[in-house]
């Protein structure tokens, strides 16, 4: 008998983990949904273009954590700097710090990842997986040095090796590399393992911003 491709098998699973989890979460969801609506003015999920596996975009959804009509010139600054080298700590994160754009419920939504959860569509649709590197936007990966190209070769996920290593606490650079260890070393094992750890991470806070 021919055995069965690791790749398709955690594709299988990302499909029935992330339908299950939306089953589960779905009144969750709903809550946070009315509740954006209520605080501020504009759609409940947000959309952005972001780069998929092969350097592919798609379109990611998100809970809306910001008002409408916001820039991101603060944001493209702190890459740029980050990717630079320079030290972007601010009170332990390196995050936007003071980011005016973020509601008070968005700033809850972010600590808790709440606002990521209408990425387990972009799961299901194959556009990312459950582990995998952080999709990034596109001007973000316009950006990033030759070296890490290998982040690409793979799904973004929902979660990954960054977000259980301490979030917002690490640099862009930091992320990168370890996009990167992920690619190198990535097996059905150590998505298990990441999967495992992200609850407790999440529970910790463990650097969210």
């Amino acid at each position: 008998m021919t055995p069965v491709p690791t790749g398709r098998i955690v594709r299988v699973l990302d499909v029935v983990v992330a339908s299950l989890l939306l089953v589960l979460l779905s009144p969750v969801m709903l809550l946070v949904a009315a509740g954006i609506r209520l605080e501020s003015r504009g759609p409940a999920l947000f959309r952005q273009r972001r780069v998929g596996r092969g350097g592919r975009p798609f379109t990611m959804l998100k809970f809306r954590t910001m008002s409408v009509g916001a820039d991101d010139r603060g944001l493209r600054d702190l890459i740029g700097r980050e990717l630079r080298g320079e030290d972007t700590v601010v009170d332990g994160s390196s995050k936007l710090a003071g980011d005016s754009r973020v509601t008070t419920l968005g700033n809850l939504l972010r600590r808790s990842s709440l606002d990521e959860l209408p990425q387990l569509f972009n799961v299901i649709r194959g556009d990312m997986a459950m582990v995998g590197p952080r999709p990034c936007l596109e001007w973000e990966a316009a950006l990033f040095p030759q070296e890490f190209l290998p982040r690409f070769g793979v799904r973004p996920g929902l979660t990954g090796l960054w977000q259980v290593s301490g979030r917002s606490r690490l640099g862009t650079l930091d992320m990168l590399r370890l996009d990167v260890e992920y690619v190198r070393t990535r097996s059905l094992r150590v998505d298990l393992l990441i999967l495992t750890r992200t609850v407790p991470a999440l529970l910790r806070g463990n650097g969210a911003r």
